[in-house]
């Protein structure tokens, strides 16, 4: 069974840091692409970033770009997102994914983090 747990939610203030953590098993992912989402409420989901598993190419929303750096530790089977000046639309639920699409790796799903963002 495919299992992807992430880890490093919480609150901050606009303008802090946090670093988001995802621990995949069940299966070798470092062939897949990974990825993170979010959601923040009464909106939809919407991608964030992702690295190829191929190549490592990484991509960005435009919202997040150069303040979000996703990274992956392929022996560890881990992704992170690394957050950076963070504003309060940045608040919502954070969920890693997995897939075989480097566009939209979102074959597996984790179970979501909250990231809170303070004015």
């Amino acid at each position: 069974q495919v299992q992807l747990v992430e880890s490093g939610g919480g609150l901050v203030q606009a303008g802090g840091s946090l670093r988001l953590s995802c621990a995949a098993s069940g299966r070798t992912f470092s062939s897949y692409s990974m990825g993170w989402f979010r959601q923040a409420p009464g909106m939809e989901r919407e991608f964030v970033a992702s690295i190829s598993g191929l190549d490592g190419i990484r991509r960005y929303a435009d919202s997040v770009k150069g303040r979000f750096t996703i990274s992956r530790d392929k022996s560890k089977n881990t992704v992170y997102l690394q957050m950076t000046s963070l504003k309060p639309e940045d608040t919502a639920v954070y969920y890693c994914t997995a897939g075989s699409s480097s566009l939209k790796p979102d074959d597996y799903w984790g179970q979501g983090t909250q990231v809170t963002v303070s004015s």
